[in-house]
């Protein structure tokens, strides 16, 4: 079965209730979009290697730092070593509020959103991102 006409969102989360408010806030803004979710870097990684084999990337990755096996920041620095992946926009949504933590992101380029998060707040923002994005 092919998935190519429907566009992802991929969240990368190991808190379940982190992963649900996201893949509600994303439905809430464009319904078409799917959430496909991941628990750490390595089974992330997993799912952008398929993406990339049946030419199906996310529009959009949201991924925590803080996660077991490989975390956000590991997680990262893999996908932006992949030319095939280097332009998928990243965002970070993370409980960190620490300066290395925002200056790592920031030096890929890579939105930072501190949880817990204002829940209007987080639509608008990922609102913003969507709009922004090929998504």
């Amino acid at each position: 079965m092919s998935y190519h006409t429907t566009k992802k969102v991929l969240c990368v989360d190991d808190d379940e209730d982190d992963q649900m408010i996201v893949t509600e806030t994303i439905q809430e803004v464009d319904g078409s979009l799917e959430v496909v979710t991941a628990l750490n870097g390595v089974e992330a990684l997993k799912i952008l290697e398929e993406a990339k084999s049946n030419n199906d990337l996310p529009c959009l990755i949201i991924m925590d730092i803080n996660m077991p096996l490989m975390d956000g920041k590991q997680t990262l620095v893999e996908i932006k070593k992949d030319k095939a992946l280097d332009n998928v926009p990243i965002v970070m949504f993370t409980t960190s509020s620490s300066q290395l933590d925002i200056a790592f992101c920031q030096q890929y380029g890579v939105d930072f959103i501190t949880k817990p998060i204002n829940l209007q707040d987080f639509h608008n923002t990922i609102q913003k991102l969507l709009s922004f994005r090929a998504c």
